[in-house]
């Protein structure tokens, strides 16, 4: 660590509003560590969340720690923003894990702080590591030897269980500690399990848990919006998605938090970002927006549903200023969306475009997915066919509208009904993309595209075993090269992984966690896509 990075911090943390400093003396010290960019990192809302709740305990002072390029180039260690110091000089470090390709950032962000990678290396003398967040409450296997404790599930009511038993027991002997955490409902300590299911645990009433923007920068992906999230969870249940199934029951704020949490957002921000999975579902979103619009809010919305869309919520996101709407049809034909169980057709995609256009909205981004089970030729011509539509009503509606679509390849997540299915080979999703690229970008839309290889890095992590760790261990760099190196030396099946299969009697790598899901259903699910 030099006096550049300690430079570098304290600028950042200048640009900042309402940065939580706190004096060490007699508290807990506890980095709360995001293993990706700040740049990233302060657009996550659970990252926030985490700050607000960890340092409305008096007896921690919790602070925040990045993962920059700079940083994996040349090899730095990690440092707090708030008080400039390495990881090893606290007692806790915590990571929140949104991304299976951010599991590379988890390893080599240990290694540079100089904490032993596995947690069987660690004793008093080291920080205790913990981790939470959507992959661990999926699948924290891969990642299970390098931590002390994870946490399965949500933050509100995991914290405010655990936080006592640490701060007690920080001082003492760690396996003491840890026998003490096994104890607690979603908590999952590798070295002490007992065989009995880790039940994933969640927020009842999300208004005794506001969630907002805490701190402001502009150093960041959104940062000239106020983020109130104003719902959590998914309804929809589509097959392949992690979201409604990590996150259920789906939960609604009341508009009257809502609206308390855009008061004090409007002292620092026009615009107000309303963050959800269906945000556009919420019971009484059209109310919501009238009353944000009367306050002189500008207005962004994270998502909507296109079933079809309501006029009155488009027609108050442009008065609010939002020029852009994301909506994810996922496929281009009927028959893939009732597979994936979406519960959108083309009718209500079409009439959801009609009303963007004449709503004046200038940017429309469509988001779908290539690789889905059983996926033919035909239905990547579907997704450039609905795409090519969606632009000729935005052409014929106004002059200047454009249309930018993000493919991703599908990928099995654990939890899901599609936990079983394989992904298509990387050739095959590089020729569909490449097909959709031909077809799409002549015509004036724009393409971003997941890397298929990347994605099937990302496949193998999200079904992984307890094995993925030695492949984590020993990249010599974070790299698709890199990879294939620590795959071969570990004589790892990367088709096992990723591509086969697998029978739906097996037991899996995850099977500990208790999502909540009833016996049965997720097989039940599986079948129906199927058949």
């Amino acid at each position: 660590m030099g006096w550049d990075e300690i430079g570098k911090a304290r600028r950042r943390l200048s640009r900042e509003q309402d940065a939580i400093i706190k004096d060490w003396g007699g508290r807990v010290p506890l980095a709360l560590v995001y293993p990706n960019a700040y740049y990233l990192g302060m657009s996550n809302l659970g990252v926030h969340a985490l700050y607000s709740l960890l340092n409305d305990y008096d007896n921690v002072v919790a602070e925040r720690a990045f993962w920059e390029e700079e940083n994996r180039a040349k090899r730095l260690p990690a440092i707090s923003l708030e008080s400039q110091r390495p990881l090893s000089d606290f007692a806790v470090v915590a990571f929140s894990i949104s991304y299976e390709l951010d599991y590379f950032n988890v390893v080599n962000i240990l290694k540079a702080s100089g904490i032993p990678l596995y947690a069987a290396e660690r004793d008093e003398r080291h920080p205790f590591v913990i981790a939470g967040g959507p992959c661990i409450t999926a699948n924290p296997m891969p990642l299970s030897p390098f931590f002390d404790c994870l946490c399965i599930g949500e933050a509100e009511p995991i914290v405010p269980a655990i936080l006592p038993v640490i701060t007690r027991g920080i001082g003492g002997r760690r396996a003491e500690l840890l026998k003490a955490l096994a104890a607690l409902p979603g908590v999952y300590v590798p070295g002490h399990y007992d065989g009995k299911p880790i039940v994933r645990q969640w927020a009842q009433n999300l208004d005794d848990f506001p969630v907002a923007s805490v701190i402001l920068t502009p150093d960041t992906e959104l940062g000239d919006l106020y983020l109130i999230e104003v719902e959590r969870g998914c309804n929809w249940g589509c097959r392949f998605c992690l979201v409604s199934r990590a996150f259920s029951p789906m939960r609604y704020r009341s508009v009257e938090s809502i609206i308390a949490q855009a008061e004090r957002g409007l002292k620092y921000r026009k615009r107000l970002g309303l963050v959800g999975a269906a945000a556009s579902d919420h019971p009484r979103l059209e109310e919501l927006l009238l009353k944000l619009g009367r306050m002189g809010a500008e207005l962004s919305i994270s998502s909507l549903r296109a079933s079809p869309l309501s006029e009155v919520v488009l027609r108050e996101l442009a008065k609010g200023g939002a020029r852009t709407v994301s909506i994810a049809p996922e496929a281009g034909s009927e028959r893939l969306r009732r597979l994936i169980k979406k519960g959108i057709s083309e009718d209500d995609i079409l009439e959801s475009m009609e009303r963007v256009a004449e709503a004046g909205i200038r940017l429309l981004k469509l988001y779908f997915m290539i690789g889905l089970p059983t996926e033919t030729d035909e239905d990547i011509e579907a997704i450039i066919k609905l795409a090519l539509n969606c632009k000729g009503i935005i052409d014929r509606q106004q002059s200047g509208g454009r249309i930018a679509v993000t493919i991703s390849p599908f990928v099995p997540k654990a939890g899901t009904p599609f936990q079983w299915l394989p992904m298509a080979q990387p050739s095959v999703l590089n020729r569909r993309l490449s097909r959709l690229k031909k077809g799409l970008m002549p015509q004036g839309i724009k393409i971003k595209a997941e890397s298929p290889a990347w994605s099937q890095v990302q496949g193998v992590l999200s079904r992984g075993d307890i094995k993925l760790a030695g492949v984590l261990a020993d990249m010599e760099e974070v790299s698709l090269s890199g990879w294939r190196k620590a795959v071969a030396k570990h004589h790892l099946d990367i088709d096992f992984y990723v591509h086969q299969r697998w029978d739906a009697s097996q037991k899996l790598p995850w099977e500990m966690i208790d999502q909540g899901t009833k016996a049965g259903l997720l097989k039940s699910e599986l079948e129906k896509a199927l058949a």
